[in-house]
């Protein structure tokens, strides 16, 4: 059983938004299943590098369509997007200095209060203003 599953109520309207949103939830499930097998010390570092790049692919393309719709959260946004990143970079660092057997329910507590707080209220936010301007 998956530790979050994808709800309508993440949808934020945009459908490439809501596609980026359900593959960091699908990394968040992929570190659960593996902390409840035991596996999760030889595939946190993965999933961290992995999470480390999507995230960032991610908020590059969500800043760059509020720009384009010049979304007055903006700045609000990008702070968040920052913590979140400096917060994963630190896990990322731990893990490479093979401190990965402690960090994965850390970073698994981190990744599901993000995605339920950042797109449940955050991001939720913006939908209006997308969908305003075309942006579905």
């Amino acid at each position: 059983m998956p530790l979050i599953e994808w709800k309508k109520d993440f949808s934020v309207g945009v459908a490439v938004l809501d596609s980026h949103h359900r593959k960091l939830i699908s990394l968040v499930n992929k570190l659960h299943d593996a902390m409840k097998n035991g596996k999760a010390k030889g595939v946190i570092s993965g999933i961290i590098s992995e999470l480390d790049d999507y995230t960032k692919y991610h908020f590059r393309e969500e800043e760059k369509l509020m720009e384009k719709i010049r979304y007055p959260g903006l700045n609000e946004h990008k702070k968040a997007h920052e913590y979140f990143t400096a917060a994963v970079k630190k896990y990322k660092a731990e893990a490479d200095k093979g401190q990965a057997a402690f960090l994965s329910v850390g970073i698994s507590v981190l990744l599901t209060d993000w995605l339920k707080n950042h797109i449940g209220m955050m991001d939720k936010k913006y939908q209006k203003d997308m969908n305003a301007n075309g942006i579905r």
